[in-house]
Parts: C-alpha cells; sequence; structure tokens
C-alpha cells in the first residue's frame, strides 16, 4: 500500500448493524487506494469480520453497562480511562486524515480522541433513533450522517444519505423482472439474525400449520447458530416442511428469491429489504435500545411496502390472517413500493465525504 496514500480510520463495533455499514465503506475506500485500520473491541462480532475482510483491527477494553452488575459497574471508569488513553496514542500514530465512527462502544473513546487531536470526524447512524454513542459525538462531528430522516434533532446538520447496503443485493433485477413467470406457492423468506429470534422461531412453523396444505408457502428460514436446533424442532413439531439454516452466504440470492421477508428490523436489515425491493412483514425486538427496530421498521410501513407486528402481539393466528389470503399482485406492489424507497447510493455519499475532508486536512497541512 501506498505510504502516501490517504488513512482512514472507522470505528465500529459489537453487532453487524454498525460492523457491516463499516465494512462497505471500507471496502470501498480500499478500492480507491486508500490505507484503512479499523477501531473495535476484542469481543464484538469484528473481531473476527474485519480481520477476514483483510483489514487490521486495533481494539478497545470499553465495554457496555448494560447486565455487567456491580462489579462492570466498577470496573467501567478505569476501562474508559484506559480506552481513551489507547485511542489517544493510536490517533498519535496513525495520524488520520479522517475519523469514520458507526457506533458502538469503541465510537466512542475513538470519537472523543479524534475530535481533541482535531482529526476529521464523521459520524453516522444507522438506526431511526441515535444511539447514545452517535447523540455524544454528533456535537464535535465534523459531518454527521444517518440512514433515516429525522434521526438527529434540527440543531445537528445531519444529512439523510441511508445505510450502506452490500453491492450485489443493490444490482439486484427490478421486483417486476423478478416476479415476472413466477407461479406455485409462495416464498417465504424468514430472518432471525445473526443470534436468531425465538419468537420467529416458535410463531412461524405454528401459523404456517395453520394454513391449508394447498395454501402454505415455500419457506426458508434462517436461524442462526444459538437457535438452529430450536427452529427445526418448530418445523418438525408442526409438520410443516422448510429449508432452515443457521445462515445464508448468498443474501443477494435470497432476497431475489422470496415474494416475502419476515425479520426483525435492524437498520441494515430495513435498508437491504428496501434496496432488494421484497416486502416484509417486520416483528421489531422488543428489547432494542429507546426501541429503535420499531422506529426503523416504520419508515418502509409508511412507504407502504411492509407491515410491522409487534412482538408481544405476534400470535399463530395473527400471522396466519395476515398471510392468509396474500398473492403476487399485492406483494409485487408492495415490493416496488420498497425499492422505490431505498437509498442504495450511501457507500458513494460517505466516500464522497472522506474525500472531501481528506482535501480540508491535506490544505490546512501544506499552508
Amino acid at each position: 500500500m501506498n505510504a502516501s496514500a490517504p488513512q482512514v480510520l472507522v470505528m465500529a463495533g459489537g453487532t453487524g448493524g454498525h460492523v457491516f455499514p463499516g465494512l462497505a465503506l471500507a471496502t470501498a475506500l480500499r478500492e480507491r487506494g486508500w490505507r484503512v485500520s479499523w477501531l473495535g473491541t476484542a469481543r464484538g462480532i469484528e473481531a473476527n469480520l474485519v480481520p477476514q475482510a483483510g483489514f487490521e483491527l486495533h481494539t478497545l477494553p470499553i465495554a457496555g453497562l448494560r447486565g455487567k452488575g456491580l462489579a462492570g459497574r466498577l470496573l467501567a471508569p478505569w476501562r474508559l480511562g484506559i480506552s481513551l488513553w489507547a485511542a489517544l496514542v493510536l490517533m498519535l500514530r496513525l495520524r488520520p486524515q479522517v475519523v469514520v465512527g458507526f457506533g458502538g462502544f469503541a465510537s466512542g473513546p475513538g470519537g472523543l480522541m479524534a475530535a481533541a487531536l482535531g482529526r476529521p470526524l464523521l459520524v453516522h447512524e444507522q438506526n431511526a433513533v441515535a444511539g447514545m454513542t452517535n447523540r455524544w459525538l454528533a456535537r464535535v462531528a465534523d459531518g454527521v450522517f444517518a440512514g433515516f430522516p429525522d434521526t438527529f434533532p434540527e440543531k445537528v446538520a445531519a444529512h439523510t444519505v441511508g445505510n450502506p447496503v452490500r453491492r450485489a443485493i443493490v444490482e439486484l433485477a427490478s421486483p417486476q423482472q423478478r416476479w415476472a413467470g413466477r407461479s406455485g406457492p409462495l416464498r417465504v423468506l424468514v430472518l432471525g439474525g445473526s443470534l436468531g429470534a425465538r419468537t420467529l422461531n416458535r410463531v412461524v412453523p405454528a401459523a404456517l400449520a395453520l394454513l391449508p396444505q394447498a395454501a402454505r408457502p415455500q419457506v426458508r428460514h434462517q436461524a442462526g447458530e444459538r437457535t438452529l436446533d430450536e427452529a427445526l424442532a418448530g418445523y418438525h413439531g408442526a409438520a410443516v416442511e422448510a429449508e432452515v439454516t443457521a445462515f445464508i452466504e448468498d443474501m443477494a440470492q435470497a432476497y431475489g428469491w422470496a415474494d416475502l421477508v419476515i425479520c426483525r428490523a435492524g437498520a441494515l436489515t430495513v435498508a437491504e429489504v428496501a434496496a432488494a425491493g421484497v416486502p416484509a412483514v417486520f416483528v421489531p425486538y422488543p428489547h432494542a435500545v429507546d426501541d429503535h427496530q420499531t422506529a426503523n421498521a416504520a419508515y418502509l410501513v409508511a412507504a407502504g411496502a411492509a407491515w410491522c407486528l409487534a412482538d408481544a402481539d405476534l400470535t399463530p393466528e395473527l400471522l396466519a390472517d395476515r398471510l392468509r389470503g396474500l398473492g403476487r399482485e399485492e406483494l409485487l406492489e408492495r415490493a416496488v413500493k420498497a425499492r422505490g424507497s431505498a437509498r442504495t447510493d450511501a457507500t458513494e455519499r460517505l466516500v464522497d465525504a472522506c474525500r472531501e475532508m481528506a482535501r480540508k486536512t491535506t490544505r490546512r497541512a501544506t499552508r
């Protein structure tokens, strides 16, 4: 890598909702000749995904307080102090032209040290309700970007750019092209996420069992490693056929195959559903901070592209009623609305912002 190439530090961690958008930007910048480093933690999903993608990972000992008990709370100030110091040392060593935070615990100390040292700081919030770290960093950032409209208060000059989505999903054929010539049972894709969704494992098989055999859809259910056996048992107990797997390697193919998706409403999932152009039944995770998944789902519900069912209200009977009578004509109409609501240039918008910040940094350095 050219030592004179611009350097970016991407900060993201904890969950795929933070990490995958960060990887999309990191990959796009690397393709354009940038040197890319990553700041995260050793416990989050980034610990595996970032090195696998070929990026240098730096970690901080920072951790959240939720569910950590007294010991965790007592250790928190020490971890924060060590993390701030480590972030400071890293900034001084790397001297990145741009620092980009996508959320997660490491973004807090990293972003604060970037601002303290005058390094250009960009923040991207994926959810419709901003997380605590990004709410803080938005006050000191040079640029604030959001996946959904009205995520930040008006006093924050945030740019709504959408969420970075994998290129293969964006490049899927239009819903009209995919639906052309389809016949036979409806195709339902159930997404439980990497950790699985026990409500979906329990309710979906039971709901399908309430439908007449001839009216049952084809089902592909991604259950996650932790709850795979539970999902398999659910379909077996309900005597319902389904293709159940822990993970789906080719998500673009899966979205392209589906007539309908049943899923949680994480920011990345909502963005992918829109970009793919497929209607959805969202069942927001009920314990999400600030109930942000319900706010995420509302974006496509308002567009007429999706339905939203509360986890607490979801029963086999309710879901069966929702599925009963659904036809491809109505689903195609909603798929078109989903595609029309998608923002598919988020990665390019963020790349452009990084370039502009790097140019400003270079101009200041040469004065």
